[in-house]
């Protein structure tokens, strides 16, 4: 039974996680596949820059839930630290490799504070705000995801969460930072688009 319920929560969570939100909503309210406008990425910040604010506000609490719904499940359901990381994990991965979208998908920030929210929700608070002051004060959402994503881990040691915990700050992070290479080297370049 136990291994049923976590076949379960594994499919269910990748399949959470898959739902292109910016995809679905961008054509059913604004008529626009976001995968052809700006930098083609379906999630929150290019609804926000091809959309407008109301439809980036709406697609980042829908890709937030997507990290949100299936950690509580396992929480419920399983209830271990470890079963928490890897459904999390579960989500990311559908929200980055949906498999509605050819295995393409966002970059892992909105999934992974929904995730972080439910197992360390002072640590999500943090980085949060992290983000809200970088974007606030450089208009690089870019920046502000990348430097939050990498507190995580830290944050982790500094309140003495398990290692299940940390080990996952550490591979959100790294993923985070890699599906932003293209915006690093424009960062660096100094041709980043702002926000």
């Amino acid at each position: 039974m136990e291994i049923l319920t976590w076949i379960i929560c594994l499919v269910l969570s990748y399949f959470i996680g898959s739902i292109p939100n910016g995809l679905i909503f961008g054509k059913m309210f604004w008529k626009v596949d976001l995968r052809e406008h700006g930098s083609g990425n379906i999630g929150a910040t290019n609804a926000w820059r091809v959309l407008g604010k109301k439809a980036g506000i709406l697609i980042f609490i829908l890709d937030f839930l997507k990290g949100v719904i299936p950690v509580l499940i396992a929480m419920n359901f399983i209830g271990t630290a470890w079963s928490m990381v890897i459904i999390g994990v579960m989500a990311i991965a559908g929200h980055v490799f949906s498999i509605f979208t050819a295995f393409q998908g966002g970059k892992a920030v909105a999934t992974g504070l929904g995730v972080v929210t439910v197992m360390m929700p002072e640590i999500a608070l943090i980085v949060f705000l992290v983000w809200l002051a970088i974007v606030f004060a450089t208009r690089y959402v870019s920046l502000g995801s990348i430097v939050s994503s990498i507190l995580v881990p830290i944050l982790t040691v500094y309140f003495e969460y398990p290692l299940p915990f940390f080990d996952f700050g550490v591979f959100t992070a790294t993923l985070i930072v890699m599906r932003h290479r293209p915006n690093i080297k424009r960062l660096l370049n100094g041709t980043e688009n702002k926000i």
